[in-house]
């Protein structure tokens, strides 16, 4: 079939996304954990990038050399900034100094605040759709971290005194606001510097994370109590990436193992999905895979993360082939390897272009229920790309009706020819061994008001759609 052929066949598919999402009024209850922040959101430009270089004495040279991804001054800021604008590529970097975050208060701004942290954009993205009630943790809820979520009577968190209280409305003033730089850049702007012109291959953001608590994995006794005592259909689980080993971060990690086995012992029938992000830490990294992947029912990556979690199972001649190409064919060898070695039910990958579900036959969401929800959360996230937001419903839709992208069609092709699947390109539906596939093409918007959150309101709105 034509591309023009397949693009048919895929609108008819994305025809049922609005009757698929109303659905979602159906989920009684879901919660988030564990990272809810406030984010400074900078658009930055080559040119400015330029002037940071320039203000610290930085040659191109010097800002290429990266020897460490933790951030110990202003200079490793840049060098995170130049990496992935050069490469078109998201990470985030930690620090645990105050120096370096005045650098970032002093040196960058932000041209708007906004909620951050996995738990707390999922906990907007699950209320907006409709569930009944989202619960969100908050390590730290003052009054401008509680203006950060939206002002609906179905998004809760807990007051001071450990109490379910409209999230919006809490204010506990004892309580210190975590801000994080969202640095921002878009596909085909240039750095000029030492005499090289750098084109920026593709939009996207680096993120430089001052945050305390998060960084030490604080959790809230109230939110806890309460997932003890409600049934949750749906929990989504992320936070871990902010840990470092040098600071205890291993056995920050292992104490929130016994909290999540007596939210899966009171909720049996409840899907935990974890969205792995961008973990820095490489003993960290390893310790998510192996003693918080395997309670899970379902993890979340993207390209890079992916990539990462194959260099922590043993899978080094595959992440460098990853590395190097990273396409679908490659990726899904690489998904494939990762749910059979941590033998997680379900893996979805969003990748540039195509989102793509691995899980096990028998799976509670069926492989067409997921091609589904896939397709919900392609048509939000294109629309939160379009328009910025997705505060309020009446964005979910934005994109509904746009054609899916030649990129993503091309990467399914590949993929079929991969599998000898003649019949994916157009259904999204294949099998390999005992794996049943689901892949979809998605929509892409070609210049983006915002990149933030993108991967977890795909995770987020793909499961919690899946009806």
């Amino acid at each position: 079939m034509t591309h023009a052929e397949l693009k048919a066949e895929w609108l008819k598919k994305y025809q049922e996304v609005p009757q698929t999402l109303a659905r979602v009024a159906e989920v009684k209850a879901a919660a988030t954990a564990f990272n809810t922040n406030i984010d400074a959101v900078l658009k930055i430009s080559g040119k400015r990038i330029a002037e940071l270089m320039k203000a610290e004495n930085l040659s191109l040279t010097e800002a290429r050399d990266i020897r460490q991804t933790k951030l110990l001054s202003g200079v490793d800021v840049i060098k995170g900034i130049v990496k992935c604008f050069e490469r078109g590529i998201a990470e985030e970097w930690l620090t645990e100094d105050k120096d370096v975050y005045q650098w970032m208060a002093d040196n960058l701004g932000y041209d708007r605040l906004q909620m951050g942290g996995q738990g707390g954009i999922v906990a907007n993205a699950l209320a907006v759709a409709g569930v009944q009630k989202v619960y969100a943790h908050t390590n730290s809820l003052p009054k401008l971290q509680a203006q950060q979520f939206l002002d609906r009577d179905n998004l809760l968190s807990f007051d001071e005194n450990g109490r379910p209280a409209k999230a919006a409305a809490v204010d506990r003033k004892d309580d210190v606001p975590l801000i994080h730089w969202i640095i921002e850049f878009d596909k085909g702007d240039v750095l000029e510097a030492d005499g090289e012109k750098i084109v920026c291959p593709k939009s996207n953001r680096f993120i430089a994370t001052y945050d305390p608590l998060n960084l030490n994995l604080v959790i809230d006794d109230g939110f806890v109590k309460h997932l003890q005592n409600e049934e949750m259909q749906y929990i989504v689980l992320s936070g871990y990436h902010a840990l470092t080993a040098s600071s205890n971060g291993v056995a920050l990690l292992e104490k929130s193992v016994p909290v999540i086995k007596s939210w899966k012992q009171r909720c049996p029938q409840s899907i935990l999905h974890l969205e792995i992000a961008s973990t820095q830490d490489i003993e960290v990294r390893r310790a998510i895979v192996e003693k918080i992947a395997p309670l899970c029912d379902s993890i979340g990556v993207n390209e890079r993360e992916a990539i990462d979690i194959l260099e922590v199972i043993g899978e080094k001649d595959l992440a460098c082939r990853c590395e190097e190409n990273t396409d679908s064919v490659n990726l899904f060898e690489a998904i494939l390897r990762i749910k059979r070695k941590l033998g997680v039910p379900r893996v979805q990958l969003h990748m540039f272009g195509l989102y793509l579900t691995l899980q096990s036959p028998g799976f509670v969401i069926t492989p067409e229920a997921n091609l589904r929800g896939m397709s919900v959360a392609a048509t939000v996230a294109a629309s939160k790309a379009g328009t910025g937001n997705i505060n309020k419903a009446e964005n979910l839709l934005w994109a509904q009706g746009r054609e899916v992208s030649d990129v993503g069609l091309t990467e399914l092709e590949s993929l079929a020819a991969y599998l000898h699947d003649e019949r994916l390109p157009a259904t999204g539906l294949s099998r390999y061994d005992d794996i049943d596939i689901i892949a979809l093409p998605t929509i892409l918007v070609e210049k983006p008001l915002t990149l933030v959150g993108m991967g977890d309101t795909i995770s987020s709105i793909s499961l919690i759609s899946s009806r």
